[in-house]
């Protein structure tokens, strides 16, 4: 039984693709669960829901998006935030104009935004690294370009849709605890399916393709489909995130929202958080929205000696400095750590 606990050894291939290989894990994501459920609708105020928790929720998700493909599948991109949008302004004009259903507006735009991503994915068909960054940052560009003077998409009013009320199986949500009910249960059920994507074949495909490439086609993985397939979800993921940023909590799909920052954000959101890791896009996105309320609260008592043009910016600075950090000291991220941490609990008392 000792060893199954410390993770090392593996009897059977099932145990070794059991999505909770450990006790540990299973049990701490049950706690998750009902704290999620139960915990938080019972003791947090609307400030902490309406404010914290859903962009949290949301972030995580998108996090996750671009984890699939830059972590997974070693494609970088610096547009994801534009595929935000597009999710954004399609479950809109699904929903508000068309009367299709909330979820499947939401989940219909996910679908739309694959397609779009899809097709913005077909550069690194034949270039990588540098060349790839580059396509995808012009996808942000053009993306934004064509919500804003589109006037079928965004109404020709700088970009923005004001929200419509929103009705889930004849039920309003009104309420800050309603929305964080549709937000959580569409994660739970979106990051599951994530988690079984990257952890069975086409994950192990992804994973080669970002080793070695020319390797991974030597042994039989089709690059140009699975390429493909990780532009395809990670912006499919991306357009739910922002479906549900915009329903939930900006109440309004406006493209200042989604620009070009919000894609570095992303980016370092799964740097910090740990590249290639489910977990690792929690972690970013929970140290991403809570840095800025640290930082006010560290800065309160200094806001009349740091100079103003430090203070507007001090934010950017200290996110940046904190990726070039984690890229020094720990490049896999913070999941990586807390992996440390939970191997040192799991042989607690015995010694290394």
């Amino acid at each position: 039984m000792f060893y199954r606990e410390c993770g090392n050894f593996k009897d059977s291939y099932a145990s070794d693709m059991a999505i909770f290989p450990v006790p540990l894990d299973r049990w701490g994501f049950i706690v998750m669960l009902f704290m999620a459920f139960v915990i938080v609708p019972l003791f947090a105020s609307e400030y902490l829901i309406t404010n914290i928790i859903i962009p949290f929720y949301c972030f995580a998700l998108s996090a996750f998006g671009l984890n699939v493909l830059a972590g997974y599948a070693g494609q970088i991109s610096i547009g994801h935030a534009a595929f935000m949008a597009i999710g954004a302004y399609s479950s809109f004009i699904l929903y508000g104009r068309y009367g299709v259903p909330l979820i499947p507006s939401i989940i219909l735009a996910g679908v739309i935004t694959a397609v779009v991503g899809t097709f913005f994915g077909l550069p690194s068909l034949r270039i990588k690294g540098f060349y790839l960054a580059i396509s995808t940052l012009a996808s942000q560009f053009i993306i934004e370009w064509v919500i804003v003077h589109v006037h079928w998409i965004s109404g020709g009013v700088f970009g923005t849709i004001e929200a419509p009320e929103m009705f889930v199986f004849g039920i309003h949500l009104d309420t800050p605890i309603r929305k964080y009910f549709l937000v959580l249960c569409l994660l739970v059920i979106f990051m599951t399916i994530g988690k079984n994507l990257v952890r069975g074949q086409l994950g192990r495909n992804w994973m080669a393709i970002r080793d070695v490439d020319y390797a991974a086609e030597i042994i039989g993985v089709n690059l140009y489909r699975d390429k493909l397939i990780a532009f395809a979800v990670s912006t499919f993921y991306a357009g739910i995130a922002g479906s549900l940023i915009t329903f939930c909590y900006v109440g309004a799909a406006n493209i200042e929202e989604f620009n070009v920052m919000t894609s570095f954000a992303l980016l370092g959101m799964i740097i910090i958080g740990g590249l290639g890791t489910v977990l690792g896009s929690f972690f970013g996105a929970g140290f991403f929205i809570m840095l800025p309320i640290a930082i006010n609260h560290a800065l309160g008592s200094f806001m009349d000696v740091v100079p103003a043009d430090i203070l507007s910016n001090i934010e950017s600075i200290v996110f940046g400095g904190l990726i070039v950090l984690f890229l020094i000291v720990e490049p896999y991220g913070m999941a990586r750590l807390w992996h440390t941490i939970k191997d040192k609990l799991r042989l607690w008392p015995f010694p290394y």
